[in-house]
């Protein structure tokens, strides 16, 4: 009998015992020293998003099991769910590193559509090489958020960390927007996945059935499923709850309406029906995820 591989999972706050790391809550860390950081000898699901700088050496890794390497001024994006394994850097390797949790990259995007698109097609393309004076700026935002994180007199600091993350967000976007729209790396299956999730932010409250997104694109199911699941590694079913529980949790933490009232308005049959739908998929109830 085969032995089944439990992959753990790893979130920020395990990431914090990091040394000469600096984090705000469990909502961010920095850290300039990633060639210290303990990295797990197993493979590991990220329930975070991890955006690096390789600016000396080299980093060979797989994510979902494809083999990636990081040279002197890749940019890698791994976003929430994505399994990190055979981490090897070069001994003379280093870089910087942001992490991020998804609750607090939802609300700095929250309304900002096009930067959450672009930010999934990273998740088939995560290693994109930087132009120098792309490389400087990213170096820039690095060292302003840094100094903000440790200046903790200051009683706008969060804001003004969310406003320069949304702002870097915005660059690293175009980054991404020039690698999509790069012949080499274009692709139907990644054409077809843009198109989906640009449908399912603009449907996904009142359409949640796979075959209605393959009809708009004049496409069949399968071939909808197969697409997206080879652009992403996830399926249409799991990116539509991914925008449907995104919905859920920005009203239930951010608006003052009953949870039968934020029933109605995602289009559930009744409150019980949310209820279910949202434990099932997070652990807890609405009300419990309202108090925590």
């Amino acid at each position: 009998m085969v032995k089944q591989l439990t992959i753990k999972e790893t979130d920020l706050s395990k990431a914090k015992t990091w040394s000469e790391s600096v984090y705000l809550d469990d909502d961010l860390l920095l850290t300039e020293r990633i060639n210290e950081a303990p990295m797990p000898t197993e493979p590991r699901r990220m329930n975070f998003i991890l955006i690096g700088l390789c600016t000396r050496g080299r980093v060979e890794y797989r994510v979902d099991t494809q083999q990636q390497t990081i040279n002197p001024g890749d940019l890698l994006i791994v976003s929430e769910r994505h399994v990190v394994d055979h981490y090897q850097p070069s001994p003379d390797m280093e870089g910087l590193c942001m992490i991020m949790s998804m609750p607090f990259f939802h609300e700095i995007i929250q309304n900002v559509r096009d930067v959450s698109s672009l930010f999934l097609i990273s998740r088939s393309h995560p290693v994109m090489t930087l132009k120098p004076e792309e490389m400087s700026t990213f170096r820039e935002y690095f060292n302003v958020i840094l100094s903000k994180i440790r200046d903790e007199g200051n009683h706008f600091r969060k804001d003004l960390i969310r406003t320069l993350l949304l702002a870097m967000f915005y660059d690293l976007s175009n980054v991404i927007y020039r690698e999509r729209h790069s012949p080499a790396r274009q692709k139907r299956s990644d054409v077809i996945f843009s198109q989906f999730i640009k449908l399912v932010e603009e449907h996904c409250v009142v359409e949640r059935r796979v075959s209605w997104y393959a009809q708009q694109l004049n496409i069949t199911p399968k071939y909808l499923s197969e697409s997206v699941k080879a652009a992403s590694s996830r399926t249409p079913n799991e990116w539509i709850d991914n925008y449907v529980l995104m919905e859920m949790r920005l009203l239930l933490k951010n608006s003052s309406k009953t949870i039968k009232e934020i029933a109605a308005e995602l289009q559930f049959p009744n409150q019980s029906f949310m209820g279910k739908y949202f434990r099932e998929r997070m652990g807890i109830s609405p009300t419990q995820y309202r108090k925590s």
